[in-house]
């Protein structure tokens, strides 16, 4: 197999980010709260604005694309250690503070042709490197509590478990009914978690 290049999408690279993500949505729907069929009838507008909302990387082996992940800020609430746990769950996720220092991956797929050949590694390699030269302290990933090889794959790249779980957006038998908040700290300190 040759080499695994990861780059980063610029706003003018829309209808390449559409056709990796369309790729995505119609092999694996199961994976995506969206549908293929939803996503066709966006205007190219939103398209474009998709790519300024979050930060696009594609995986390419032979100029194909053979994977991709998104990575934007994710939404916290600010931990105070002095606060009740009914203020600090009321918080809301206003984009301040702690939020701005919490990156989040999210729209992990690889092509089957590429699963198990280090695809999924070298894209969140790159968007924790991202998030790590642009600030970040954290990057959190979201992922089935059933999902046993996503659980897995996000312990081997050195996320931690958190206490946190919400429901997921479209329950599978592979990922279960709800999803668990994994942690990468990005520095030497891995600090308090941040909650979400």
């Amino acid at each position: 197999m040759s080499d695994i290049t990861v780059r980063r999408l610029g706003e003018d690279d829309w209808q390449e980010y559409k056709a990796v993500r369309l790729a995505a949505l119609r092999e694996s729907p199961e994976a995506f709260a969206a549908t293929a069929g939803d996503e066709e009838a966006f205007d190219d507008d939103l398209w474009r604005d998709r790519m300024t909302r979050s930060e696009r990387l594609v995986a390419e082996r032979e100029d194909e694309a053979v994977g991709v992940l998104s990575i934007g800020s994710a939404k916290t609430t600010p931990t105070n250690p002095d606060a009740d746990d009914d203020a600090a769950d009321a918080a809301p996720s206003d984009g301040s503070d702690e939020s701005a220092e919490v990156a989040e991956i999210f729209g992990l797929w690889v092509r089957p042709s590429s699963r198990g050949s280090g695809v999924a590694t070298r894209l969140v390699k790159e968007a924790a490197q991202h998030a790590r030269d642009s600030g970040r302290s954290h990057v959190v990933y979201w992922v089935g509590t059933e999902n046993g090889r996503a659980v897995a794959f996000a312990s081997g790249m050195g996320f931690l478990p958190t206490d946190y779980r919400r429901p997921m957006g479209v329950v599978s038998e592979e990922d279960g009914e709800e999803e668990i908040a994994m942690v990468l700290p990005l520095g030497q300190d891995v600090g308090p978690h941040p909650r979400f």
